[in-house]
């Protein structure tokens, strides 16, 4: 719970701003028709502090202040009232048929990859029902408070394309803006599969507490947002360095101090320095820096998980659409890997393991058989079953990161296994 207050809202918008100009001045065809702005459902309804005080946004344009809300909802795509569809499924219906009614949609801004991926899987599925619901102006899952004029002559355009080619149906679509470093680097590929002559756009490193940097066209990494607060970083060694003397090439923690209160508050965030923007750093997010699981001082941190899963998955010529680590806690406590779209690999474990075990903390507790060797567990629904998990305990569907590393057990009861598969 992070106190948002007027000053704070203000240091976010100097970096929004800058954003959304720079993004309508070098792409001008994003003003020629409307966006696709993420909206979070309310499945738990609004929420409230015990003095009456809301506790979060209902759409990411609250954030851009009375006049830019006014400005965003004028082309929004889909309406903000989706929000209060409770049931995922419906929700998701809703908004396709809404986007459907946009073959001119030019922007979509989303969190998370998987949000977006997640959103277009049941188009194969739905095409007929979306169709006919665009035909006639009706929306037949659920009776909403949405009212279309029917469209029989779009319909008819869109049974002339494929609904498992997306692209396809917005051929006006210029930028996907979503999560695309640390461990959504995979899945921000999957999306430029389905999309490869859409530029995809890095969020840059946006937290609750801070706005830390901005997405420029033409930058490498994002652009440090030194308007919008005071930054430090600590560096490998504990040293503290200002933002014109952090150097390219290197690693730093990102600590704030902003106009919400907040002082030196480290966020635990990684970046690393890829450049300049005139004299501005640039950066990219590269892993939390408190995202170690030490359950028997194995110290594993997700960095290190992720630089071992890219070199076993390369070694294998291998592209999971769904990965994550996460220990077991059973007899026998062990890792466990999450895998979902690749074949069976018989030599995976023990190559996987060897690699976890050139982590000195590991390999000791593994002589020590406090872990038993990792296990890979085959499933057919990660990504699914990853959001509905994180749902449960109580985070936001849009707002959801997905992690390489996991540091609580449990995880298997979210996952259906494709047994063939599993040894």
């Amino acid at each position: 719970l992070i106190p948002y207050t007027s000053t704070l809202k203000a240091e976010f918008q100097r970096g929004i701003a800058p954003w959304i100009y720079n993004l309508y001045t070098n792409i001008p065809e994003l003003q020629h028709g409307p966006a696709y702005w993420s909206v979070t459902p309310l499945v738990d309804g609004k929420r409230f502090t015990p003095a009456g005080i809301p506790i979060g946004f209902e759409s990411d344009s609250a954030y851009l202040g009375l006049f830019g809300q006014w400005l965003v909802n004028s082309v929004m795509a889909v309406p903000n009232a989706i929000k209060n569809i409770s049931d995922i499924d419906t929700f998701r219906y809703v908004t396709l048929l809404c986007l459907l009614r946009q073959p001119d949609l030019r922007l979509i801004s989303v969190w998370n990859p998987t949000f977006l991926t997640l959103l277009l899987d049941p188009l194969v599925d739905w095409w007929d029902e979306l169709l006919d619901d665009i035909t006639h102006g009706t929306i037949s899952k659920q009776d909403v408070n949405l009212r279309f004029a029917p469209n029989p002559k779009l319909a008819q355009a869109l049974k002339a394309l494929s609904p498992s080619e997306p692209e396809s149906l917005w051929w006006n679509l210029q930028l996907i803006s979503c999560w695309t470093d640390g461990a959504s680097a995979s899945y921000a590929r999957q999306l430029e599969e389905k999309f490869p002559h859409v530029r995809l756009q890095g969020k840059g490193l946006l937290a609750t507490e801070a706005f830390v940097s901005v997405p420029i066209v033409g930058a490498e990494g994002s652009v440090l947002s030194v308007n919008s607060h005071f930054f430090e970083f600590v560096d490998d060694t504990g040293d503290v360095h200002l933002a014109h003397q952090i150097q390219k090439g290197k690693t730093y923690s990102v600590v704030i101090t902003t106009g919400g209160g907040f002082y030196r508050c480290q966020l635990h965030d990684i970046v690393e320095v890829v450049g300049t923007w005139g004299q501005t750093p640039c950066i990219r997010f590269a892993s939390k820096a408190d995202h170690i699981s030490d359950w028997f001082g194995e110290k594993l941190d997700e960095r290190f998980v992720m630089n071992v899963l890219d070199a076993v998955f390369a070694k294998h010529n291998i592209t999971p659409a769904f990965a994550m680590l996460a220990p077991e806690d059973g007899d026998g406590f062990r890792y466990l890997l999450y895998l979902e779209g690749t074949t069976f690999v018989d030599v995976l474990e023990k190559d996987l393991d060897a690699a976890l075990r050139e982590n000195f903390h590991y390999d000791y507790c593994r002589r020590l058989d406090q872990l038993k060797e990792v296990k890979v567990i085959y499933v057919t629904n990660g990504a699914e079953s990853y959001l509905n998990a994180c749902q449960a305990r109580g985070q936001k569907l849009g707002n959801i990161k997905q992690n390489a590393l996991q540091k609580m057990s449990g995880w298997e009861k979210w996952f259906e296994t494709k047994k063939e598969l599993t040894v």
